[in-house]
């Protein structure tokens, strides 16, 4: 097994990267899906509704040259870029909500999977929800005092039209005042059907892009969030995704956080179930206390998982792909990201290496 580090686009500074690099990561998953508004329309939108992030298609991001040359600049840093974390909203909201313009959707996301494979990126960890992460409050619940994201059941508002994934992608259509309507209640059974759907006509692009999806499980992980269904939020349901195609490109992406949060289960029964049917693409790191709908994320040797356990469980089961920490709480009097990473990085690191080493 080995260390990973998820990075935005924004943070790939030389420094950033040196850092990775002196903590012992080998393997870089990029975020390119962050809020840079490159539209007349989005610049407006981001203006009226300055505390809202917004999601614009008409980027460069997704192009194979800025992968061509993020991964060039990662293998310049003694790295690999093995990921690419995440998918744009506004490409693909109306394959979320089953709109007007899902076929053309389709076509974008199956452009940016042979954009990776042209770059040589084999992994695009994503997440099939229409809410999104969302919910988290800063606690400090964690050892000495430090922030970090806690949740505890907040109240749930609807989301208004023209969102998803807490972005807005039709600053038109979107009123945060005066909403235009709703974002439509399903059943989880009609939402299965849209991700049937979706998975089974990108797969085979994936397959000959030499991609491998890597579904992240739903955090927080409750049945529904602000009235819209969810996929992965118990143990049993990575099964029904692997079962809905045995393509070796429909892969997961299991964090150990959001599955010790979530209401039934055994976080090592379900590590080793999955970590057995050779599926598990990378694995994110976090520790959590409680579970939903009360928990708070805490250092990761501090929670309610026994992490040491959980790299012994994936090392038997043969898993020799990328940790990488999750979230990490932020120490006392520092604002720097890499301070509340370097933590996580030095203990994963150790452990690692201590269980990699052990007959």
């Amino acid at each position: 097994m080995r260390l990973g580090l998820g990075l935005n686009q924004s943070r790939m500074t030389d420094d950033d990267m040196r850092f990775a690099r002196q903590a012992g990561v080998t393997h870089l998953h990029v975020g390119l899906h962050e809020p840079q508004p490159t539209t007349e329309r989005m610049r407006t939108s981001r203006e009226r509704y300055p505390d809202v992030a917004h999601s614009d298609p008409d980027d460069a991001d997704w192009s194979y040259e800025n992968m061509r040359d993020l991964r060039k600049v990662i293998e310049e840093h003694g790295m690999v870029f093995e990921a690419v974390t995440g998918i744009e909203p506004a490409h693909w909201y109306d394959v979320l909500l089953d709109g007007p313009r899902r076929n053309e959707q389709m076509e974008m996301l199956k452009g940016i999977l042979r954009n990776m494979g042209r770059a040589g990126i084999p992994i695009l960890g994503y997440n099939f929800t229409i809410a999104g992460v969302w919910g988290r409050k800063s606690t400090t619940a964690s050892r000495g005092g430090a922030t970090s994201p806690g949740f505890h059941d907040p109240p749930q508002p609807a989301i208004p039209n023209g969102m998803v994934w807490n972005r807005i992608y039709d600053p038109e259509l979107y009123d945060e005042e005066n909403p235009k309507g709703f974002v439509g209640q399903i059943s989880h059974e009609e939402f299965w059907q849209r991700f049937e759907a979706f998975l089974l006509e990108i797969l085979p692009v994936a397959e000959e892009s030499g991609v491998t999806l890597a579904l992240h499980p739903d955090d927080p992980p409750l049945p529904t969030l602000r009235g819209t269904p969810r996929l992965i939020y118990g143990p049993d349901h990575y099964q029904r995704m692997l079962d809905i195609s045995p393509s070796p490109s429909n892969g997961m992406n299991p964090c150990v956080g959001t599955m010790t949060e979530m209401a039934e289960g055994d976080i090592y029964d379900m590590v080793d179930r999955y970590s057995r049917t050779g599926r598990v693409a990378f694995v994110h790191f976090r520790n959590v206390r409680g579970k939903v709908p009360h928990y708070d994320e805490v250092f990761i040797d501090e929670g309610d998982t026994d992490m040491i356990r959980v790299l012994r469980i994936l090392k038997k089961n043969g898993f020799n792909g990328t940790i990488t920490p999750d979230h990490s709480p932020n120490f006392s009097g520092q604002t720097s990201w890499r301070t509340a990473r370097a933590f996580t990085l030095g203990w994963l690191n150790a452990g690692l290496k201590m269980v990699n080493e052990e007959n």
